[in-house]
């Protein structure tokens, strides 16, 4: 097993903010490892010798350890190492057997405390190497969400991206050098935000929407309007029953072959933060606007392959369900798609053309599973209304049932014994 590897959390106050028993860790180690800043925040009671991390970090880490194998090592973190911190990594790369963690409050924590917000209740966001077009999955009326900044220009970005989004009105705190002496707590709104902050920061959001902002569900069967499209669009409705056979369960990669405008994967992963998909669309221009589609809707690691399947299949991750929008009258597709699941995987493919509909039968002929013909109508306005007229009272619009073209939906889940 050899030494184990004391990680030890430390706030932005440093020496001071220590427990006992992470200044013994401390002070018993023979190296120390660490960021700079943080190898500064420690006392000369410290012995060891400090060693900063190397850029990049995470590849050299796993040889670090070997040369350092016998020593008694501890590491430096900000905050609680299991938060976005190194602690996850080295459980990684040691094994949580061989890690000693002494966690410190984590800047959420200490953001909470400043503001009496409940920790459980708050909605976290980060975007320290990370998109900031995630943050407009958590914005709804009522909600609070703390963001881990990147930088000293995240609160200004952060301010521009919610007054966009139709949430301007909403309280806007942003805390800096949290636990130190010169720590500061600067509050206004999001649409009147100006002024610089320090380098570290957390963002807070007491969400209010402004008249008129468009505001989306978290359930399945986004407005159809949501989307940017050219018309290659699984409508609401249907988009709403497919994903409920689809079922996606957190962690989950879907595979959305012939993506169109991207709504079915998008919606994939608004389902559960951790929800991962990889769109495969033939057409450039689509691709492109599914990742478009992807950022506006708070998704912006949606991951899109450029190809036709079944060849841009080849090397992607095996998927825990699949979603055949497109491309199903092609040779080899749903094979390909059935072919890449493991037992338990899901796959579901919609067809509306008689030629697709007779690919489908075929498959569930040959695999089983479940058949679905949905049929939706709209109302729409019929005759004189229809025109920009009015009935003889001068008032009333007429209104009649259009049916859209009915949809067949096939549903199978692969079993262990099926693989």
């Amino acid at each position: 097993m050899g030494e184990p590897v004391t990680v030890v959390g430390i706030g932005a106050e440093g020496w001071p903010g220590l427990a006992e028993p992470s200044r013994d860790a401390l002070r018993a180690a023979d190296v120390v490892l660490g960021g700079p800043r943080q190898l500064d925040l420690l006392d000369d009671s410290v012995p060891a010798v400090r060693r900063a991390w190397p850029s990049p970090l995470v590849p050299a880490l796993p040889g670090i350890l070997d040369e350092l194998a016998g020593s008694r090592v501890a590491v430096l973190a900000s905050g609680d190492p299991m938060f976005f911190g190194i602690g996850t990594t080295l459980a990684r790369v040691v094994g949580p057997q061989r890690l000693r963690v002494l966690p410190h409050p984590s800047s959420i924590s200490l953001a909470c405390a400043r503001l009496g917000w409940a920790v459980q209740n708050v909605e976290l966001v980060s975007v320290v190497g990370r998109p900031l077009a995630r943050l407009r999955r958590a914005l709804a009326p009522g909600a609070r969400v703390l963001v881990l900044s990147s930088g000293a220009g995240s609160p200004a970005e952060v301010a521009e991206l919610v007054a966009a989004q139709g949430f301007g009105r909403s309280t806007m705190t942003v805390l800096e050098r949290l636990g130190e002496d010169g720590e500061r707590v600067v509050t206004g709104t999001a649409g009147t935000w100006s002024g610089t902050s320090d380098a570290l920061n957390v963002v807070a959001l007491d969400c209010v929407a402004d008249p008129g902002a468009c505001l989306t569900g978290e359930t399945p069967g986004l407005p159809d309007d949501a989307y940017d499209s050219d018309g290659q669009l699984t409508k609401r409705e249907v988009r709403a029953v497919t994903l409920a056979h689809l079922a996606p369960r957190p962690g989950e990669l879907l595979w959305d072959v012939g993506g169109g405008a991207g709504s079915v994967g998008i919606e994939w992963m608004r389902a559960h933060r951790t929800c991962r998909t990889i769109t495969v669309e033939s057409r450039p221009e689509r691709a492109g606007r599914i990742t478009a589609n992807a950022a506006a809707l708070g998704v912006p690691e949606l991951r899109v392959v450029t190809g036709s399947a079944p060849e841009a299949l080849h090397g992607l991750p095996r998927p825990d369900a699949v979603f055949v929008g497109g491309g199903l009258t092609r040779d080899g597709v749903l094979q390909a798609c059935w072919d890449a699941l493991a037992g338990g995987g899901r796959l579901v493919a919609n067809a509306v053309t008689v030629q697709t509909e007779a690919a489908l039968a075929a498959a569930h002929e040959r695999y089983g599973g479940r058949l679905v013909r949905l049929q939706v109508s709209r109302a729409e306005p019929v005759g004189r209304a229809a025109a920009g007229g009015a009935d003889g009272a001068g008032s009333t619009r007429f209104h009649g049932w259009r049916p859209a073209m009915p949809v067949t939906i096939w549903s199978v889940e692969a079993t262990v014994a099926t693989r």
